[in-house]
């Protein structure tokens, strides 16, 4: 997609840089690469245009065509340049995962669209609700938004159930859990057919969890390379998870490897069922993360993982009737984070409280409200919600 952009517009005056976000540093670095050695095959001109930015690295030149971002990277660019004058068009991936990052960086950019008209607008995803955010991004804009439908081609998935009397424990993932999820990539290992010597991805909430899994893994089957990929591995580790594989091995990740990145050699896919979404904890004031059941849209994406290179196999460690409890979407995370953070962001973007942005969803009042006094307490605004010029420091 990032290539075409930038083909349509090259032959406009002053035509400048296309911007891709992706949810994830290791996605945002992996979709330059994988870009970068597609065009290295064809224009190796061009790939030396491609580039990326994540927090604390980047490869960007004065001379970049396409550049991948994170949400966070794009709401600070806004921040520092509200027109992004060197830029004519975004591409916001993975825009289903409403992240507070993403929600901020989709809105600023409409805010821009309608100051600027003409920076093009393009939301991706492969679970998203497109006529919603079609309207969205159609507000104010003569005629209708085109929503792109591109067929997948996925091979097909056959999907397993294996369920487990009790996932959770007081304490959180149950140990027995872990044990049963271990098990059943062993036993799908094991069994005869085409898939015995495949790779296999298996998905957990955590990065314990994935470790604990891990240790299972490695000594059940000590002839397999057993691989982790969490978000806090060094960026060297992420890599190599990425690189295509020698020989068969599984691979235990959090929900990282769920959209955006593609492990190779994958046609097994073991999913736990759970995810860790922010949640806001009021008694304390603070957010932390919370196991929860997954979302259909997210095991969907997780048993698509299985497909990508030919037919394959999701074993979900869930009971059928589960799924019908399931929600459809991931919950926005505007819904159940503190919003002390982005309300700064919002009031230096000139938007006290959150007035005259499109959001893809209202902010809760209370918690706006409850946001609103922690920053005035903190002195970062002032009556009105206007920023002082400590908030801009902050």
């Amino acid at each position: 997609m990032p290539p075409i952009v930038a083909n349509a517009l090259a032959g406009e005056p002053g035509a400048g840089r296309v911007i891709v976000t992706q949810p994830r540093r290791v996605a945002a670095r992996a979709g330059a690469s994988r870009l970068r050695a597609l065009a290295s095959q064809t224009t190796p001109a061009l790939a030396r245009r491609v580039a990326y930015t994540v927090r604390g690295d980047s490869t960007l030149t004065r001379d970049s065509l396409v550049e991948f971002v994170t949400p966070g990277v794009l709401v600070r660019r806004f921040l520092a340049d509200p027109e992004l004058v060197d830029v004519s068009a975004i591409v916001l991936d993975e825009v289903h995962e409403r992240s507070l990052d993403s929600d901020l960086a989709l809105a600023f950019a409409l805010d821009v669209r309608d100051l600027r008209g003409d920076l093009r607008l393009l939301a991706l995803s492969a679970t998203l609700d497109a006529e919603r955010f079609a309207g969205l991004m159609g507000e104010g804009v003569p005629g209708p938004v085109p929503v792109i439908d591109s067929p997948t081609a996925l091979f097909p998935v056959e999907t397993r159930r294996e369920p487990f009397a009790s996932r959770m424990s007081e304490r959180g993932v149950s140990r027995e859990f872990l044990a049963h999820a271990a098990r059943v990539a062993v036993e799908a290992l094991e069994e005869p057919g085409e898939l015995a010597d495949c790779d296999v991805l298996v998905f957990l909430p955590g990065a314990w969890e994935v470790e604990q899994v891990a240790a299972h893994l490695r000594t059940a089957l000590p002839q397999v390379e057993v691989m982790t990929l969490t978000g806090s591995m060094s960026l060297r580790d992420q890599d190599q998870v990425l690189t295509a594989p020698t020989r068969p091995r599984v691979v235990v990740a959090t929900s990282i490897a769920e959209s955006s990145l593609t492990v190779p050699g994958v046609r097994l896919v073991i999913d736990s069922g759970l995810a860790r979404e922010p949640r806001l904890d009021r008694g304390r004031g603070m957010t932390g993360l919370v196991t929860v059941r997954e979302s259909r849209a997210a095991a969907i994406q997780r048993s698509g993982r299985a497909a990508r290179l030919g037919p394959g196999v999701a074993v979900r460690c869930l009971a059928a009737e589960d799924w019908a409890g399931m929600d459809a979407e991931p919950a926005p995370e505007i819904k159940h984070a503190d919003l002390t953070g982005p309300l700064l962001t919002l009031s230096c973007w000139g938007a006290p409280c959150g007035e005259g942005v499109a959001l893809p969803d209202p902010l809760p009042p209370d918690q706006v409200r409850d946001a609103v006094e922690q920053l005035r307490v903190m002195g970062a605004v002032d009556e009105q919600g206007r920023p002082t010029r400590w908030g801009r420091r902050l």
